[in-house]
Protein backbone atom coordinates (compact mmCIF):
# COMPACT_ATOMS: atom_id res chain seq x y z
CA UNK A 1 0.00 0.00 0.00
CA UNK A 2 1.49 3.34 -1.04
CA UNK A 3 2.42 5.89 1.61
CA UNK A 4 -0.01 8.80 1.88
CA UNK A 5 1.31 12.15 0.68
CA UNK A 6 2.14 14.62 3.44
CA UNK A 7 3.78 18.01 3.81
CA UNK A 8 7.52 18.03 4.48
CA UNK A 9 8.37 18.00 8.19
CA UNK A 10 8.60 21.54 9.49
CA UNK A 11 6.77 22.99 6.47
CA UNK A 12 3.16 23.55 7.40
CA UNK A 13 -0.12 24.29 5.67
CA UNK A 14 -1.99 27.36 6.87
CA UNK A 15 -5.61 26.25 6.86
CA UNK A 16 -8.66 28.39 6.03
CA UNK A 17 -9.60 28.88 9.69
CA UNK A 18 -6.07 30.14 10.39
CA UNK A 19 -5.56 32.52 7.47
CA UNK A 20 -7.83 35.32 8.76
CA UNK A 21 -5.47 35.95 11.68
CA UNK A 22 -2.48 35.92 9.31
CA UNK A 23 -4.20 38.43 7.03
CA UNK A 24 -5.09 40.60 10.03
CA UNK A 25 -1.46 40.70 11.20
CA UNK A 26 -0.10 41.28 7.70
CA UNK A 27 -2.54 44.12 7.06
CA UNK A 28 -1.66 45.77 10.37
CA UNK A 29 2.06 45.68 9.57
CA UNK A 30 1.73 46.76 5.94
CA UNK A 31 -0.51 49.71 6.85
CA UNK A 32 1.88 50.82 9.58
CA UNK A 33 4.90 50.64 7.27
CA UNK A 34 3.01 52.55 4.58
CA UNK A 35 2.27 55.24 7.15
CA UNK A 36 5.98 55.53 8.01
CA UNK A 37 6.97 55.92 4.35
CA UNK A 38 8.32 52.42 3.61
CA UNK A 39 7.88 50.81 0.18
CA UNK A 40 7.42 47.11 -0.48
CA UNK A 41 9.95 45.09 -2.48
CA UNK A 42 9.53 41.44 -3.53
CA UNK A 43 12.51 39.16 -4.13
CA UNK A 44 12.80 35.54 -5.38
CA UNK A 45 12.87 32.79 -2.78
CA UNK A 46 15.83 31.13 -4.55
CA UNK A 47 19.23 32.81 -4.91
CA UNK A 48 22.75 31.75 -5.86
CA UNK A 49 24.36 30.06 -2.85
CA UNK A 50 27.35 32.39 -3.04
CA UNK A 51 25.12 35.31 -2.02
CA UNK A 52 24.56 33.87 1.43
CA UNK A 53 28.13 32.65 1.90
CA UNK A 54 29.41 36.16 1.22
CA UNK A 55 26.83 37.98 3.31
CA UNK A 56 25.90 35.76 6.26
CA UNK A 57 29.37 34.24 6.68
CA UNK A 58 30.67 30.80 5.76
CA UNK A 59 31.32 29.79 9.38
CA UNK A 60 27.87 30.63 10.70
CA UNK A 61 25.44 27.89 11.72
CA UNK A 62 23.05 28.96 8.96
CA UNK A 63 25.53 28.42 6.14
CA UNK A 64 27.26 25.41 7.66
CA UNK A 65 24.20 23.44 8.80
CA UNK A 66 20.84 24.94 7.94
CA UNK A 67 20.60 26.03 4.31
CA UNK A 68 18.59 24.17 1.68
CA UNK A 69 21.15 24.08 -1.13
CA UNK A 70 20.99 22.18 -4.41
CA UNK A 71 22.35 22.18 -7.96
CA UNK A 72 20.00 23.10 -10.77
CA UNK A 73 20.13 21.60 -14.26
CA UNK A 74 22.84 24.04 -15.30
CA UNK A 75 25.08 22.95 -12.44
CA UNK A 76 24.61 26.21 -10.53
CA UNK A 77 24.46 26.00 -6.75
CA UNK A 78 21.19 27.53 -5.58
CA UNK A 79 19.76 28.04 -2.10
CA UNK A 80 16.30 28.64 -0.71
CA UNK A 81 16.71 31.94 1.08
CA UNK A 82 17.34 31.48 4.83
CA UNK A 83 16.81 35.20 5.52
CA UNK A 84 15.84 38.33 3.63
CA UNK A 85 18.53 40.98 4.13
CA UNK A 86 21.10 39.48 1.75
CA UNK A 87 18.52 39.08 -1.01
CA UNK A 88 17.31 42.65 -0.50
CA UNK A 89 20.87 44.00 -0.71
CA UNK A 90 21.43 41.99 -3.88
CA UNK A 91 18.25 43.47 -5.37
CA UNK A 92 19.10 47.10 -4.58
CA UNK A 93 22.61 46.63 -5.96
CA UNK A 94 21.43 44.90 -9.13
CA UNK A 95 18.88 47.62 -9.88
CA UNK A 96 20.96 50.60 -8.75
CA UNK A 97 18.49 51.65 -6.07
CA UNK A 98 21.12 53.07 -3.72
CA UNK A 99 23.31 54.77 -6.35
CA UNK A 100 24.17 58.41 -5.81
CA UNK A 101 23.33 58.17 -2.13
CA UNK A 102 19.62 57.47 -2.73
CA UNK A 103 17.79 56.74 0.51
CA UNK A 104 15.71 53.58 0.32
CA UNK A 105 13.22 52.53 3.02
CA UNK A 106 12.01 49.07 2.01
CA UNK A 107 10.00 46.18 3.41
CA UNK A 108 9.20 42.65 2.29
CA UNK A 109 7.22 39.64 3.38
CA UNK A 110 7.52 35.96 2.55
CA UNK A 111 8.78 32.48 3.39
CA UNK A 112 12.34 31.69 4.53
CA UNK A 113 13.90 28.22 4.83
CA UNK A 114 16.28 26.69 7.36
CA UNK A 115 16.86 22.99 8.08
CA UNK A 116 16.37 23.17 11.85
CA UNK A 117 14.75 20.83 14.34
CA UNK A 118 11.06 21.73 14.13
CA UNK A 119 9.42 22.85 17.36
CA UNK A 120 6.67 25.21 18.42
CA UNK A 121 7.46 28.64 16.99
CA UNK A 122 10.44 27.37 14.95
CA UNK A 123 9.89 25.70 11.58
CA UNK A 124 11.86 24.76 8.47
CA UNK A 125 9.67 26.97 6.34
CA UNK A 126 8.85 30.09 8.29
CA UNK A 127 7.58 33.52 7.31
CA UNK A 128 9.11 36.89 8.00
CA UNK A 129 8.31 40.54 7.56
CA UNK A 130 11.55 42.42 7.04
CA UNK A 131 12.48 46.10 6.85
CA UNK A 132 15.72 47.46 5.36
CA UNK A 133 16.92 51.09 5.15
CA UNK A 134 19.90 52.24 3.06
CA UNK A 135 21.98 55.43 3.04
CA UNK A 136 20.92 56.74 6.44
CA UNK A 137 23.73 56.37 8.97
CA UNK A 138 22.53 58.22 12.06
CA UNK A 139 20.92 56.88 15.24
CA UNK A 140 17.64 58.58 14.26
CA UNK A 141 16.74 55.86 11.75
CA UNK A 142 17.74 53.13 14.21
CA UNK A 143 15.34 54.73 16.67
CA UNK A 144 12.57 54.97 14.06
CA UNK A 145 12.70 51.24 13.42
CA UNK A 146 12.36 50.53 17.12
CA UNK A 147 9.63 53.15 17.60
CA UNK A 148 7.49 51.75 14.78
CA UNK A 149 7.74 48.22 16.19
CA UNK A 150 6.77 49.61 19.60
CA UNK A 151 3.71 51.16 17.95
CA UNK A 152 2.88 47.84 16.28
CA UNK A 153 2.99 46.01 19.60
CA UNK A 154 0.52 48.55 20.94
CA UNK A 155 -1.84 48.13 18.01
CA UNK A 156 -1.71 44.35 18.39
CA UNK A 157 -2.28 44.49 22.14
CA UNK A 158 0.96 42.71 23.08
CA UNK A 159 3.10 45.64 24.27
CA UNK A 160 3.13 44.48 27.90
CA UNK A 161 4.41 41.03 26.85
CA UNK A 162 7.60 42.13 25.03
CA UNK A 163 10.85 43.72 26.17
CA UNK A 164 13.54 45.50 24.18
CA UNK A 165 17.19 44.46 24.49
CA UNK A 166 19.96 46.62 22.99
CA UNK A 167 23.68 46.37 22.37
CA UNK A 168 26.33 47.92 20.16
CA UNK A 169 28.88 45.81 18.30
CA UNK A 170 30.95 48.80 17.20
CA UNK A 171 32.86 49.03 13.95
CA UNK A 172 34.68 46.07 12.41
CA UNK A 173 37.96 47.35 13.86
CA UNK A 174 36.49 47.61 17.37
CA UNK A 175 34.98 44.16 17.02
CA UNK A 176 38.34 42.74 15.97
CA UNK A 177 39.98 44.13 19.13
CA UNK A 178 37.18 42.77 21.28
CA UNK A 179 37.24 39.40 19.54
CA UNK A 180 40.96 39.05 20.28
CA UNK A 181 40.40 39.84 23.97
CA UNK A 182 37.45 37.45 24.18
CA UNK A 183 39.37 34.61 22.51
CA UNK A 184 42.30 35.12 24.86
CA UNK A 185 40.02 34.99 27.92
CA UNK A 186 38.00 31.96 26.76
CA UNK A 187 41.07 30.06 25.58
CA UNK A 188 42.45 30.23 29.11
CA UNK A 189 39.27 28.48 30.33
CA UNK A 190 38.73 26.19 27.34
CA UNK A 191 37.98 23.11 29.43
CA UNK A 192 35.02 24.85 31.09
CA UNK A 193 33.26 25.55 27.75
CA UNK A 194 30.68 23.26 26.24
CA UNK A 195 31.60 21.43 23.04
CA UNK A 196 29.64 23.75 20.75
CA UNK A 197 31.26 26.84 22.27
CA UNK A 198 34.72 25.30 21.85
CA UNK A 199 33.98 24.90 18.16
CA UNK A 200 32.64 28.44 17.88
CA UNK A 201 35.70 29.82 19.63
CA UNK A 202 37.74 28.87 16.56
CA UNK A 203 35.23 29.89 13.89
CA UNK A 204 32.94 32.61 15.26
CA UNK A 205 33.91 33.50 18.85
CA UNK A 206 31.28 36.21 19.36
CA UNK A 207 28.57 33.55 19.03
CA UNK A 208 29.86 31.99 22.26
CA UNK A 209 28.17 34.92 24.00
CA UNK A 210 24.87 33.62 22.63
CA UNK A 211 25.19 30.19 24.28
CA UNK A 212 22.33 28.72 26.29
CA UNK A 213 24.66 26.35 28.17
CA UNK A 214 24.58 27.24 31.88
CA UNK A 215 28.24 26.28 32.56
CA UNK A 216 29.50 28.41 29.68
CA UNK A 217 27.26 31.27 30.78
CA UNK A 218 28.97 31.11 34.17
CA UNK A 219 32.37 31.42 32.46
CA UNK A 220 31.14 34.47 30.55
CA UNK A 221 30.28 36.42 33.69
CA UNK A 222 33.83 37.72 33.99
CA UNK A 223 34.54 37.82 30.23
CA UNK A 224 35.53 41.10 28.54
CA UNK A 225 32.58 43.33 27.61
CA UNK A 226 32.08 44.80 24.15
CA UNK A 227 31.22 48.21 25.61
CA UNK A 228 34.78 48.54 26.88
CA UNK A 229 36.14 48.17 23.33
CA UNK A 230 33.73 50.46 21.49
CA UNK A 231 35.25 53.12 19.25
CA UNK A 232 34.19 56.73 19.85
CA UNK A 233 31.99 56.87 16.74
CA UNK A 234 29.99 53.82 17.83
CA UNK A 235 29.77 55.09 21.40
CA UNK A 236 28.30 58.43 20.26
CA UNK A 237 25.91 56.62 17.92
CA UNK A 238 24.70 54.33 20.71
CA UNK A 239 24.21 57.21 23.13
CA UNK A 240 22.20 59.02 20.45
CA UNK A 241 19.97 56.00 20.01
CA UNK A 242 19.36 55.63 23.74
CA UNK A 243 18.55 59.35 24.06
CA UNK A 244 15.88 59.05 21.36
CA UNK A 245 14.33 55.97 22.94
CA UNK A 246 14.28 57.75 26.30
CA UNK A 247 12.51 60.70 24.68
CA UNK A 248 9.96 58.38 23.08
CA UNK A 249 9.35 56.68 26.43
CA UNK A 250 10.38 53.23 25.23
CA UNK A 251 11.91 51.08 27.99
CA UNK A 252 14.95 48.96 27.16
CA UNK A 253 17.69 46.83 28.69
CA UNK A 254 21.33 46.83 27.64
CA UNK A 255 22.37 43.22 26.97
CA UNK A 256 26.16 43.00 26.47
CA UNK A 257 25.81 39.39 25.27
CA UNK A 258 23.47 40.29 22.41
CA UNK A 259 25.45 39.68 19.21
CA UNK A 260 22.91 38.28 16.68
CA UNK A 261 23.66 35.19 14.60
CA UNK A 262 24.85 36.81 11.36
CA UNK A 263 28.30 38.14 10.53
CA UNK A 264 27.19 41.35 8.85
CA UNK A 265 25.93 43.29 11.90
CA UNK A 266 27.78 46.35 13.25
CA UNK A 267 27.00 49.08 15.77
CA UNK A 268 23.34 48.82 16.85
CA UNK A 269 21.77 45.40 17.42
CA UNK A 270 18.41 44.89 19.10
CA UNK A 271 15.85 42.22 19.90
CA UNK A 272 12.27 42.29 21.10
CA UNK A 273 11.91 39.29 23.42
CA UNK A 274 9.08 37.68 25.36
CA UNK A 275 8.69 35.09 28.10
CA UNK A 276 5.27 34.01 26.80
CA UNK A 277 6.46 31.54 24.15
CA UNK A 278 8.76 29.23 26.05
CA UNK A 279 12.15 28.64 24.41
CA UNK A 280 11.35 30.75 21.33
CA UNK A 281 11.66 34.13 23.02
CA UNK A 282 12.64 36.45 20.15
CA UNK A 283 9.76 37.92 18.14
CA UNK A 284 11.64 40.66 16.27
CA UNK A 285 15.34 41.37 15.84
CA UNK A 286 17.69 43.46 13.77
CA UNK A 287 20.42 46.03 13.70
CA UNK A 288 22.88 47.96 11.61
CA UNK A 289 25.03 46.46 8.81
CA UNK A 290 27.02 49.37 7.39
CA UNK A 291 29.64 47.21 5.68
CA UNK A 292 27.39 44.66 3.98
CA UNK A 293 26.69 46.47 0.70
CA UNK A 294 30.40 47.06 0.13
CA UNK A 295 31.14 43.47 1.13
CA UNK A 296 28.77 42.35 -1.62
CA UNK A 297 30.43 44.45 -4.31
CA UNK A 298 28.72 47.82 -3.95
CA UNK A 299 29.99 51.21 -2.86
CA UNK A 300 30.13 51.99 0.88
CA UNK A 301 26.48 52.24 1.92
CA UNK A 302 25.01 52.32 5.39
CA UNK A 303 22.21 49.89 6.17
CA UNK A 304 19.93 49.00 9.05
CA UNK A 305 16.89 46.76 9.36
CA UNK A 306 14.95 44.13 11.25
CA UNK A 307 12.88 41.00 10.70
CA UNK A 308 9.91 39.68 12.64
CA UNK A 309 8.62 36.12 12.53
CA UNK A 310 4.97 35.87 11.55
CA UNK A 311 4.45 32.44 13.13
CA UNK A 312 5.71 33.67 16.50
CA UNK A 313 3.59 36.81 16.39
CA UNK A 314 0.55 34.70 15.52
CA UNK A 315 1.41 32.48 18.48
CA UNK A 316 1.67 35.59 20.67
CA UNK A 317 -1.77 36.83 19.62
CA UNK A 318 -3.29 33.42 20.32
CA UNK A 319 -1.48 32.96 23.64
CA UNK A 320 -2.47 36.41 24.89
CA UNK A 321 -5.99 36.11 23.42
CA UNK A 322 -5.57 39.28 21.36
CA UNK A 323 -7.69 38.14 18.42
CA UNK A 324 -10.37 40.67 17.43
CA UNK A 325 -13.90 39.32 17.25
CA UNK A 326 -14.29 40.22 13.59
CA UNK A 327 -11.30 38.01 12.74
CA UNK A 328 -13.09 34.92 14.03
CA UNK A 329 -16.23 35.94 12.11
CA UNK A 330 -15.69 35.69 8.37
CA UNK A 331 -19.28 36.40 7.24
CA UNK A 332 -21.49 39.32 8.25
CA UNK A 333 -24.64 38.33 6.37
CA UNK A 334 -25.84 35.04 4.86
CA UNK A 335 -28.56 35.19 2.19
CA UNK A 336 -30.95 32.20 2.07
CA UNK A 337 -33.06 31.85 -1.09
CA UNK A 338 -35.84 29.30 -1.59
CA UNK A 339 -36.92 28.41 -5.12
CA UNK A 340 -35.43 29.17 -8.52
CA UNK A 341 -37.11 32.56 -8.90
CA UNK A 342 -35.88 33.63 -5.46
CA UNK A 343 -32.37 32.41 -6.27
CA UNK A 344 -32.27 34.60 -9.38
CA UNK A 345 -33.55 37.60 -7.45
CA UNK A 346 -31.08 36.88 -4.62
CA UNK A 347 -28.15 37.07 -7.02
CA UNK A 348 -29.21 40.49 -8.31
CA UNK A 349 -30.08 41.77 -4.82
CA UNK A 350 -26.78 40.64 -3.29
CA UNK A 351 -24.77 42.38 -6.00
CA UNK A 352 -26.76 45.59 -5.51
CA UNK A 353 -26.01 45.47 -1.77
CA UNK A 354 -22.32 44.84 -2.47
CA UNK A 355 -22.25 47.91 -4.71
CA UNK A 356 -23.59 50.01 -1.86
CA UNK A 357 -21.61 48.33 0.94
CA UNK A 358 -18.28 47.20 -0.58
CA UNK A 359 -16.86 46.20 2.81
CA UNK A 360 -19.81 44.02 3.77
CA UNK A 361 -19.00 40.31 3.91
CA UNK A 362 -22.11 38.83 2.31
CA UNK A 363 -22.35 35.15 1.44
CA UNK A 364 -25.18 33.90 -0.75
CA UNK A 365 -26.33 30.31 -0.32
CA UNK A 366 -25.22 27.94 -3.06
CA UNK A 367 -26.58 24.47 -3.72
CA UNK A 368 -30.22 25.23 -2.85
CA UNK A 369 -31.52 23.18 0.09
CA UNK A 370 -34.44 23.20 2.50
CA UNK A 371 -35.25 26.02 4.91
CA UNK A 372 -33.66 24.04 7.76
CA UNK A 373 -30.47 23.15 5.87
CA UNK A 374 -29.89 26.70 4.64
CA UNK A 375 -30.34 28.13 8.10
CA UNK A 376 -27.94 25.55 9.46
CA UNK A 377 -25.32 26.72 6.94
CA UNK A 378 -26.09 30.35 7.78
CA UNK A 379 -25.47 29.70 11.47
CA UNK A 380 -22.30 27.69 10.80
CA UNK A 381 -20.91 30.54 8.70
CA UNK A 382 -20.74 32.71 11.81
CA UNK A 383 -22.84 35.43 10.21
CA UNK A 384 -24.57 37.99 12.39
CA UNK A 385 -27.69 38.01 10.23
CA UNK A 386 -29.52 35.72 7.83
CA UNK A 387 -31.48 37.21 4.93
CA UNK A 388 -34.61 35.29 3.91
CA UNK A 389 -35.93 35.43 0.36
CA UNK A 390 -38.80 33.12 -0.67
CA UNK A 391 -41.86 33.36 -2.84
CA UNK A 392 -43.77 35.65 -0.44
CA UNK A 393 -40.84 38.03 -0.04
CA UNK A 394 -40.24 37.98 -3.79
CA UNK A 395 -43.82 38.99 -4.50
CA UNK A 396 -43.59 41.95 -2.11
CA UNK A 397 -39.97 42.86 -3.01
CA UNK A 398 -38.91 42.59 0.62
CA UNK A 399 -36.44 40.40 2.48
CA UNK A 400 -36.53 38.96 5.98
CA UNK A 401 -33.60 39.97 8.22
CA UNK A 402 -33.14 37.49 11.04
CA UNK A 403 -30.54 38.03 13.79
CA UNK A 404 -28.45 34.89 14.39
CA UNK A 405 -26.53 36.04 17.45
CA UNK A 406 -29.30 37.36 19.69
CA UNK A 407 -29.48 40.94 18.40
CA UNK A 408 -33.28 41.28 18.43
CA UNK A 409 -36.35 40.17 16.45
CA UNK A 410 -36.66 39.32 12.76
CA UNK A 411 -37.64 42.26 10.57
CA UNK A 412 -38.98 42.68 7.05
CA UNK A 413 -37.07 45.22 4.95
CA UNK A 414 -37.78 46.55 1.45
CA UNK A 415 -35.09 45.76 -1.12
CA UNK A 416 -34.31 49.43 -1.68
CA UNK A 417 -33.74 49.98 2.04
CA UNK A 418 -31.74 46.81 2.69
CA UNK A 419 -28.22 48.24 2.32
CA UNK A 420 -28.97 51.15 4.64
CA UNK A 421 -30.53 48.82 7.21
CA UNK A 422 -27.58 46.39 7.12
CA UNK A 423 -25.10 49.23 7.50
CA UNK A 424 -26.85 50.24 10.71
CA UNK A 425 -27.18 46.64 11.95
CA UNK A 426 -23.57 45.63 11.34
CA UNK A 427 -22.19 48.77 12.98
CA UNK A 428 -24.41 48.22 16.01
CA UNK A 429 -23.62 44.48 16.05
Amino acid sequence: MSKSLQAIRGMNDTLPEQTPLWRYLESKVSRLLDNYGYKQIRMPIVEFTELFKRSIGEVTDIVEKEMYTFEDRNGDSLTLRPEGTAACVRAVLEHGLTGGGQVQKLWYIGPMFRHERPQKGRYRQFHQIGVEVFNLDGPDIDAELIVLTWRLWGELGIRDAVKLELNSLGTSEARARYRAALVEYLSSRLGELDEDSQRRLKSNPLRVLDTKNADTQAVLVDAPKMVDYLDEESRVHFEGLKARLDTAGIPYTINPKLVRGLDYYSKTVFEWVTDKLGAQGTVCAGGRYDGLVEQMGGKPTSGVGFAMGIERLILMLETLEQIPEEIARQVDVYLCAFGEAAELAALALSERVRDQLPNLRLQINAGAGSFKSQFKKADKSGALYALILGDDELAQQVVGVKPLRGQGEQQTIAWDALAEHLATCIVQG
